[in-house]
C-alpha cells in the first residue's frame, strides 16, 4: 500500500475542493448578505492544509494500486464532507453544532438531501447557493465513481455493464482513457444542468432559484432554497420540469453518452435496465395517483394527477423533493413511496438506492431458482439482452443485497435503540441509505429535532449508501490491511 501516493492524492482532492468556497464569495459579494468572511476562512483553511499536505510528496510518482484505490474512494466522500462542513460552522446565520454541520455536509455531497437547516427563506443567499453547489458536485463524483473508477477497482453497479451485458454498453469504456470518459461525462452533465435551469427559468423561477434547483434536481439532491421545496412555486409547469429532468438524471449517464454520440436515442430501448426502470415508475406513479384519487386526498383529479406524479418521480428517483407533506398521506401511498426509494435509479446515475439492474438480476435469479423445483436437473441461465449473465455477477449481488439487508437491519436497531418511534427510525434509515431524505414521522419534515447519535448514525448510513455498501465495508475488514 503507497501511503504517500495516497497522501498526494488527499492533498490535490483538498487543494482542488477550496476553490468551491469561491462561487459563494462572488454570489455573497452580489448579494452583500454578511456571509463572505465564513467562506473567505473555509477557503483559507482548506488551501492551506491540502498544500501541506501535498507539499512533501509532491514529486512521488507510484501509481495507486487497487487497495489504494479503496482508501482515496472513501477518502474522498469523508474527507471532503468533513472540510465542506466548514462553512456551516463558520457562519453565523445558520450557525451549527459540529455535528449539524458534518451531517448537512454529508447530507450534501452525498446527494442526500436529508437536512437540520430550518428557515431556508430567510437564510444568506450565499449559503443557499453552497448547499445547491454541495449536491451538483456530489451528483458528478457519484457519475465519475460509478462509470469511471469503481469498475477499476472491480466493484459497482457498472461493473454489471462494464464486462457482462451486452446491448448499446458493450463499449463499456466510453472513451479510451479515464480522464476522457470523466471529461465527456462531465460535458452530458454540465450540459443537463444548464437545459434543466433555462428550463426552469422558462417555466417562471427567477434565475437564483433556477441554477439552484437545476444543481440538485440533476444530482438527484433533493435541496431547495426554500422551507416548502418545491412546493414554494405552486407551479404545475415547474412540477412538470422537474418531473423529466429527475426521470432523465436517474438513468444510466453512459446510455446519455451513447445516444449523445451517436445522435440515436433508440440505444435506452435496447437497454434492459433502462425499460425495467420506467416500468417500475409507471407502476409507482400509477398507484399513487389512483391511491390519492381513491381516498380522496385531494377534492379534485388534477390535484391528485401533479402531485401524485411528482411525488413518485422524487421519490422513486431518490430525489426528495416535494410538493406537498406526503408523509401525512394515507400509510399505503407514504410506504409505497418509501418502498420504490428502495430500488432507486439505474447504475451509473445520481439516483440512489438498490440500482435498478440489481433488483432485475435479483427478479430473473428468483424466477430461476422456482423453475428449477419443478425441472432440478435443467441448466438455466439468468440471461440480460439475450447474453448469459455469469454466476460471479448473480454471486455478487447477491452479496451486496446480503450486506445491505444486514447494514440496513444494525443501523436501523441502533437508531431505535437510542429512542425513537420504529416508523421514525425505519424511515430514516431507508431515507438515509438509499440516499433519498425526506422520511416519515418524526423526519418528514427534516432532521432538526434528531439527536446527536442519531444523526451520526445517519451520516455513516448515506456515506455507506452512496459508496454502495462494499467500497466502505472492504475497509473495515482485517484482511484489507494485511500485507
Amino acid at each position: 500500500m503507497s501511503f504517500k501516493a495516497i497522501q498526494r492524492i488527499l492533498g490535490i482532492l483538498l487543494t482542488v475542493f477550496s476553490v468551491t468556497m469561491l462561487p459563494p464569495i462572488v454570489v455573497s459579494w452580489i448579494y452583500s448578505d454578511g456571509a463572505m468572511l465564513a467562506f473567505a476562512i473555509a477557503f483559507g483553511i482548506i488551501i492551506t492544509a491540502g498544500m501541506l499536505i501535498w507539499l512533501p510528496v509532491a514529486n512521488v510518482r507510484r501509481e495507486a494500486r487497487v487497495r489504494d484505490g479503496f482508501i482515496i474512494v472513501v477518502m474522498f466522500w469523508t474527507v471532503l464532507t468533513v472540510t465542506g462542513a466548514l462553512p456551516f460552522i463558520l457562519s453565523t446565520d445558520p450557525h451549527l453544532s459540529i455535528t449539524d454541520a458534518i451531517f448537512e455536509s454529508v447530507s450534501g455531497l452525498t446527494t442526500t438531501g436529508a437536512t437540520v437547516i430550518t428557515h431556508l427563506d430567510e437564510l444568506p443567499e450565499s449559503i443557499l447557493f453552497y448547499r445547491q453547489q454541495l449536491q451538483w458536485l456530489g451528483g458528478m463524483g457519484i457519475i465519475v465513481l460509478a462509470v469511471a473508477v469503481l469498475p477499476i477497482l472491480g466493484i459497482g453497479g457498472m461493473q454489471l455493464y462494464r464486462a457482462e451485458t451486452p446491448g448499446p454498453m458493450k463499449d463499456s469504456k466510453l472513451t479510451p482513457r479515464i480522464t476522457e470518459t470523466a471529461k465527456a461525462l462531465w460535458m452530458i452533465y454540465l450540459s443537463l444542468t444548464v437545459a434543466c435551469a433555462f428550463a426552469y427559468w422558462v417555466a417562471g423561477m427567477n434565475t437564483f432559484d433556477a441554477i439552484g434547483h437545476a444543481f440538485s434536481t440533476v444530482a438527484i439532491g433533493g435541496f431547495s432554497t426554500h422551507d416548502a421545496s418545491m412546493g414554494f412555486f405552486n407551479s404545475t409547469a415547474i412540477y412538470l420540469v422537474a418531473v423529466v429532468f429527475m426521470l432523465l438524471a436517474a438513468v444510466n449517464f453512459s446510455l446519455h453518452f451513447v445516444a449523445f454520440r451517436s445522435k440515436n436515442p433508440k440505444g435506452y430501448w435496447h437497454d434492459d435496465e433502462f425499460k425495467f426502470y420506467i416500468v417500475i415508475q409507471l407502476i409507482v406513479i400509477t398507484v399513487t395517483i389512483l391511491g390519492l384519487w381513491v381516498t380522496k386526498s385531494y377534492d379534485n383529479w388534477s390535484d391528485a394527477w401533479v402531485h401524485g406524479l411528482f411525488q413518485a418521480v422524487s421519490i422513486g428517483t431518490t430525489a426528495g423533493f416535494t410538493t406537498a407533506e406526503f408523509y401525512n398521506w394515507p400509510g399505503f401511498i407514504a410506504i409505497t413511496l418509501l418502498f420504490a426509494s428502495f430500488v432507486g435509479g439505474c447504475a451509473g446515475s445520481t439516483g440512489g438506492g438498490i440500482k435498478v439492474i440489481r433488483l432485475y438480476l435479483l427478479i430473473k435469479q428468483g424466477m430461476r431458482e422456482i423453475t428449477r423445483l419443478i425441472h432440478p436437473s435443467a441448466q438455466i441461465p439468468v440471461r440480460i439482452g439475450g447474453k448469459v449473465v455469469q454466476s460471479r455477477i448473480i454471486e455478487a449481488v447477491w452479496g451486496f443485497f446480503a450486506l445491505y439487508v444486514a447494514s440496513f437491519t444494525a443501523m436501523y436497531l441502533a437508531l431505535a435503540a437510542t429512542g425513537l418511534d420504529l416508523m421514525t427510525a425505519f424511515s430514516a434509515v431507508a431515507a438515509s441509505i438509499n440516499n433519498l431524505g425526506p422520511g416519515l414521522g418524526e423526519v418528514g419534515l427534516n432532521y432538526a429535532q434528531m439527536h446527536d447519535p442519531g444523526k451520526w448514525i445517519l451520516c455513516f448510513a448515506m456515506l455507506l449508501g452512496r459508496l454502495e455498501i462494499f467500497t466502505l465495508l472492504v475497509l473495515l475488514t482485517p484482511t484489507f490491511w494485511r500485507k
